[in-house]
């Protein structure tokens, strides 16, 4: 499962790079920006802020769902859709970022929504 905490070597991340304030767009839209980031090997995830979309909650995303980073327009793609990412175990506080069931789940969730690829 510890290849769900780090990014792909193709997502376009480069180590030490600052996502905070970066746009985060789902596979059907917008779902927020990058409020923080964690960037301890192993353990890499993005915090992000859904303002009114998910009435103002945090949701924490794994940095092996990040699909792409475009610096240049500031966002970040993730796997999933909207819902996908909405329905995932919800984040309350950054306390949570140490328990390891609440980790757990999030990342056994996330693998989860890995699409096989088509033959």
């Amino acid at each position: 499962m510890s290849g769900v905490w780090m990014y792909a070597q193709d997502s376009g991340y480069t180590s030490l790079q600052s996502l905070v304030g970066f746009t985060v767009e789902a596979a059907d839209g917008t779902i927020g920006h990058v409020d923080r980031q964690q960037d301890q090997p192993g353990m890499q995830h993005l915090v992000v802020d859904t303002g009114v979309w998910v009435f103002g909650k945090s949701i924490l995303i794994p940095a092996g769902a990040v699909a792409g980073i475009d610096t240049e327009t500031r966002t970040v793609r993730v796997t999933g859709t909207r819902e996908e990412i909405k329905a995932a175990p919800q984040f309350t506080t950054d306390g949570e970022t140490a328990d390891h069931r609440y980790l757990s789940a999030v990342g056994n969730y996330y693998l989860s929504l890995r699409r096989p690829l088509a033959p």
